[in-house]
């Protein structure tokens, strides 16, 4: 999927979106189906009451969703059953997950949905969501997605700042890292900043980072970011021209 969408988005909230044609068009088909690792940028995350993203979190991360259309409910157990075979051969005892949440049904305009988490020893991983379009029931679909970055983490449990940030951790603030990350992963994909649009996010993050954090210059953590997020998908502008853009953004806020 585009990191830029250009729909209801900015950008690309996740993978879900490959299924637009069938849920929101009631059309027979879709853009995308099966595993995708889709990077996104996100500012839901959870936060302490200072403003830090909680341990877990990021602005932006890789989801790795399952999108898949099916044609009875039973296939949506059968994809939560493979799911859960899929977490035992990472290493997470099936007898350690458990799934829970509501069968109440919601509804966002044309598609209604029944979400439900999954959970490994009390963290949770993600969601598995049945998804149909209100005016053709009989187009239903499963979402099922999780942070790969989590996942990994709940593996082991460890700091997570040393699991997102390697090496890094500690040399400056996890926000000021976090923020780097995701001006990265914008500005390697092209989205300069602007005023609005999707490089008005691009803009807003960078806003984050004070002059002082960058005055030695940000290009051995872009270069890291950039590396990360090249594992995924290849970013078109080079790791030299994104330091250079987060600097010169950055020197827009000196006095």
């Amino acid at each position: 999927m585009p990191l830029r969408w250009g729909r209801e988005t900015e950008l690309t909230i996740s993978a879900v979106q490959a299924l637009d044609p069938l849920l929101k068009e009631g059309r027979s088909e879709t853009y995308r189906r099966g595993f995708i690792p889709q990077p996104v940028v996100r500012f839901t995350g959870q936060r302490t009451e200072s403003g830090e993203l909680r341990d877990g979190f990021l602005t932006s991360f890789v989801n790795i969703s399952r999108v898949q259309p099916i044609d009875k409910i039973d296939e949506y157990g059968a994809i939560v059953d493979s799911w859960i075979s899929v977490l035992s051969q990472l290493g997470f005892h099936a007898r350690h997950i458990s799934i829970y949440g509501r069968v109440a049904v919601w509804q966002r305009r044309q598609v209604k949905g029944i979400t439900l988490r999954f959970r490994h020893l009390g963290l949770t991983l993600g969601d598995v969501v049945l998804l149909w379009n209100e005016d053709h029931p009989q187009r239903m679909a499963v979402d099922l997605g999780t942070s790969l970055e989590r996942l990994a983490w709940a593996r082991t449990l460890g700091s997570w700042n040393d699991l997102v940030f390697g090496p890094l951790a500690g040399a400056a603030p996890p926000s000021a890292l976090d923020a780097i990350r995701t001006a990265t992963l914008l500005l390697g994909n092209g989205i300069t900043p602007a005023a609005r649009g999707a490089g008005g996010i691009t803009r807003r993050v960078i806003g984050t980072l004070t002059p002082e954090l960058v005055r030695l210059g940000v290009s051995v953590a872009v270069r890291s970011s950039h590396q990360y997020w090249t594992t995924v998908a290849a970013l078109p502008t080079p790791w030299p021209a994104v330091a250079s853009s987060i600097e010169n953004e950055c020197s827009r806020y000196v006095i």
